[in-house]
């Protein structure tokens, strides 16, 4: 059971990245949950296709009397279940979540993995879930800024986040997404986050301009288009986080196929596009 809370700035893509390597995961045979820890601006469910969820994170912070099960809904083209919010105003206003964390922790145990989508900046609404979590992923554009100030943005994003990160005890990786620097560049930037600021690069994302497409349809971009240059570096960078968090090893035949038969199974137990 791994936990992993994904931050980061506005518009650097958190969501986006919760979402694909959810997918991925699922793919992968692991029994995957999402989050959506973004209270006040919730978008988890847009990326899946999922319009005014019912029930919600929203619903169960304000009725602890629900099960948090009932608010769970399985995604069958991904394989992934999911914790949505709601984006309506009403349902945003005079929430507790302080009762966050007990909600993801009835959840979690439920679950080989699950990945928490934080809000900007520091994740006031999450933080109460960084004492369950395990791992922390900082997601950050360089490209919003000229390449020679990404020394200031790092002081600026980073290092808070990841202090943030160690000061509950959680390990800290950075993914760079939306690349659009040359190699020599980016290398520099990569360099100096694991050297200077002693954070590993867990994947770096081009820009792909498939990957608002896929959302648009109401799917992650690794299972609208598995060979879409964004899909290869987010699978690329799933490989990397399974061996650092999970100790991921390649797997043989048969576990790979026993694998393969859980996760069918799970498809068929919960009908398309119902709640769990």
């Amino acid at each position: 059971m791994v936990s992993i809370v994904i931050t980061g700035r506005g518009g650097a893509g958190k969501t986006t990245m919760t979402s694909n390597l959810g997918a991925y995961f699922s793919k992968k045979g692991y029994r995957t949950l999402l989050v959506d820890g973004d209270l006040y601006l919730p978008k988890l469910a847009f990326h899946f296709g999922i319009d005014n969820p019912a029930y919600n994170i929203h619903t169960l912070l304000k009725n602890p009397e629900m099960r948090v099960i009932d608010a769970i809904y399985h995604e069958p083209r991904t394989g992934v279940d999911i914790l949505p919010g709601s984006s309506k105003l009403y349902d945003v206003i005079d929430i507790d979540n302080k009762r966050l964390r007990d909600i993801v922790r009835e959840i979690q145990t439920k679950y080989q993995l699950t990945i928490i989508d934080s809000p900007v900046g520091i994740p006031f609404d999450t933080i109460s879930t960084f004492r369950l979590a395990h791992y922390q992923l900082i997601v950050i554009e360089v490209e919003r800024g000229p390449v020679h100030s990404v020394h200031r943005m790092v002081e600026n994003e980073v290092i808070k986040l990841k202090r943030l990160g160690e000061a509950y005890g959680l390990q800290v990786g950075v993914i760079i997404n939306k690349v659009r620097e040359s190699s020599d560049k980016l290398q520099d930037i990569v360099d100096f986050l694991e050297y200077s600021v002693d954070v590993p690069v867990v994947g770096t994302i081009p820009f792909d301009y498939r990957v608002p497409e896929a959302t648009n349809n109401g799917i992650p971009v690794v299972a609208y288009n598995p060979n879409a240059r964004a899909s290869k570096a987010i699978k690329e960078a799933g490989g990397i986080l399974g061996e650092w968090a999970l100790g991921e090893k390649r797997k043989g035949f048969i576990e790979g196929l026993y694998s393969a038969i859980l996760s069918l199974l799970h498809d068929r137990r919960v009908p398309a596009g119902k709640k769990l």
